[in-house]
């Protein structure tokens, strides 16, 4: 259970990250509203706020939520701005994200 609620953590952690940046992207390289900006700059704070909620330390963290990153970027690619991923993305993301459990949830003793 603990490790399905960090993965929860993790993709919200991106989903912020990554909502948040778009948001601030079609401010200043689209000419959105200045609103999409400030949302956006709240949006990214929410992310670091959520990322310290993480029962592990920040290297590791920090670490760990690369791979889920990429992979929610590989995503976030394909469903919102309509680009295919490939099969090297998919291989690359797939590929993050057993260093992602590898990183956070190998045991250690």
């Amino acid at each position: 259970m603990k490790i399905l609620y960090s993965i929860a953590l993790f993709i919200l952690a991106g989903l912020c990250e990554i909502g948040g940046g778009y948001l601030i992207w079609l401010w200043l390289r689209e000419g959105k509203s200045w609103w999409l900006g400030l949302s956006g700059a709240i949006i990214l704070v929410l992310y670091g706020i959520v990322a310290t909620w993480q029962p592990a330390n920040f290297g590791r963290v920090y670490a760990a939520y690369g791979g889920i990153f990429i992979m929610l970027a590989i995503l976030w690619g394909w469903k919102v701005d309509g680009i295919t991923p490939d099969k090297f993305d998919i291989i690359g993301g797939v590929i993050a994200l057993i260093g992602m459990g590898i990183i956070m949830y190998a045991p250690r003793g």
